[in-house]
């Protein structure tokens, strides 16, 4: 079968023929639709805090696909692959780890919903278990993650959702998603108290996927008995914060990771998403490329292209 593997880490994937993966007790899935995430990229690298699959190997976390019962595929599902045998290929290994798609929930939409998806959905209900009419930061906002964050908070009954980004085409675009104020993340002189005057002096939740410069602003822009939920790194590893600003206001900061969330909760927050999206309640921007635009789509991610990308192998060059 037709595979995207990775040889070396720290390269892009190269396209060729690999042997079906054998399913020894667990699903073979037909692959419809495989997105990239930031997450693979780090595993490729061989640097990964959770470790790497050794090389040769097949990337891809999750997917949308087809289980196969005697080489028949069954419905369309969302689905969490196993490394070595990841799902940018033809067919991918699943442990039973698979939720139903509703039909109207195009191929796009249900691969954009999972990862980052449910991160945001658990960022906002169980990490900082966000209450209705509260007031909500989505740092990031130009990312799926982020956009997504937007509308979650807006389903959840946040009182007054705050979108931070660098993009300016993308700010414009969470007022359409839902939020009621948006920060130019660009400039960083005054960002503390450019978020303060968005929130109108109350800010109860920050969502973090980017931490650096722009994370201390807005942790220091969280009101007293705040929640600041972190969960990824994009403007930077390392943040220096003063001991007050967590202290003297009795901040919680709370760390989130999918590795860490029993895959119920996370089949449940996505089934949540899934039901959004098929009411027309939650949207997000998706690009399916054929498998064989592996290895541009590898850079185009590493360049944060503010959709998902999905590699497909039903779709043709």
């Amino acid at each position: 079968m037709r595979a995207a593997v990775i040889e070396r880490y720290g390269e892009p994937p190269v396209l060729r023929e690999v042997p079906e993966p054998k399913a020894d007790g667990a699903t073979l899935v037909e692959v419809i639709a495989a997105p990239l995430n930031p997450v693979d990229l780090s595993i490729a690298s061989g640097r990964f805090y959770a470790g790497s699959p050794p090389t040769p190997y097949v990337p891809g976390g999750e997917g949308v696909g087809r289980p196969l019962q005697n080489g028949t595929p069954g419905p369309r599902v969302y689905f969490r692959a196993v490394l070595p045998n990841g799902s940018f290929a033809e067919r991918a290994v699943s442990r039973d780890q698979t939720v139903p798609i509703p039909d109207t929930v195009s191929d796009g939409v249900a691969s954009a919903l999972g990862t980052p998806g449910i991160a945001a959905y658990l960022a906002l209900t169980k990490r900082a278990q966000l209450k209705a009419g509260e007031t909500v930061l989505v740092l990031g906002a130009s990312g799926v993650l982020g956009a997504i964050a937007v509308q979650v908070a807006r389903l959840l009954g946040a009182g007054r959702i705050i979108a931070g980004a660098r993009d300016e085409q993308a700010l414009t675009r969470s007022r359409e998603l839902g939020a009621d104020a948006i920060v130019d993340l660009k400039q960083t002189d005054g960002l503390t108290d450019r978020i303060r005057e968005a929130s109108g002096g109350q800010l109860h939740v920050v969502i973090d996927p980017i931490w650096g410069v722009p994370g201390v602003a807005a942790l220091e822009a969280v009101s007293p008995f705040g929640r600041f939920v972190q969960l990824g790194q994009s403007a930077g590893p390392e943040a220096v914060v003063k001991s007050g600003v967590v202290r003297g206001r009795y901040l919680s900061i709370l760390g989130y990771g999918s590795f860490l969330v029993p895959w119920e909760e996370q089949a449940a927050a996505y089934r949540t998403l899934v039901g959004y999206a098929a009411a027309g309640e939650l949207t997000v921007e998706s690009e399916i490329l054929p498998l064989e635009a592996a290895p541009d789509a590898w850079k185009r991610q590493a360049s944060s292209p503010h959709h998902k990308l999905a590699l497909s192998p039903q779709v043709q060059r």
